[in-house]
């Protein structure tokens, strides 16, 4: 399991340089973690592959849960970006499962990372690891938007906090070969039913 061996505040990236090194560091340890999975993945071999000092990963990232909790984070938001509106005909809450298939699809691409992440963010404390809340907000909003409900009510949130666990379980099951892919997506698709019918205001 990956270890944060001291709570420090991680840099954050201000200005367009800064961003574009923070974005290469993203992208070597996807690049890396696809091919070897978290515990093989060495800090030191990710500065070299997205050209920086190890000094500033490690500002940066301060451990391998930092690193791939954002790793996690940046492909979730670029996801929400992508997404589009749904089929007129479909119910809002298989309008989510849609949602949900497709995101759990572009994971499963690379099971590796996909593992990766999964097991990062979920160990990682918000309080320490700041993208572990951005996982969560965003994933939240992406559901809220897709049920077209611009005020959610508590019982909202609840909801779609515990699909979004559901969705890491049912994940994590068609990682470890638990669940094929079409039951864990009929699973998926069973729990938004369940979880959301009757909460969109569309």
């Amino acid at each position: 399991m990956p270890r944060i061996a001291e709570v420090r505040t991680p840099a954050e990236p201000s200005s367009p340089e800064q961003r574009a090194r923070h974005l290469r560091i993203l992208g070597a340890a996807a690049r890396i973690g696809a091919d070897r999975g978290l515990e093989r993945v060495q800090m030191h071999e990710v500065a070299k592959e997205a050209g920086v000092a190890i000094a500033t990963l490690y500002r940066y990232f301060p451990s391998k849960t930092h690193l791939f909790t954002a790793v996690l984070a940046e492909q979730i938001d670029r996801f929400s970006e992508s997404i589009g509106r749904p089929e007129p005909a479909t119910s809002p809450e298989d309008a989510v499962a849609d949602v949900l298939v497709q995101a759990s699809r572009q994971l499963l691409r690379r099971p590796a990372l996909a593992a990766a992440m999964l097991q990062s963010a979920s160990t990682a404390n918000p309080s320490v690891v700041a993208d572990a809340a951005r996982v969560e907000d965003t994933s939240r909003d992406i559901i809220l938007r897709t049920l077209a409900v611009d005020e959610p009510t508590p019982m909202d949130v609840t909801l779609v906090r515990l699909l979004v666990q559901c969705w890491y379980g049912v994940l994590q099951s068609g990682l470890n070969g638990r669940l094929p892919i079409p039951r864990m997506e009929g699973d998926l698709r069973i729990a938004c039913r369940l979880l959301l019918a009757g909460r969109s205001n569309a």
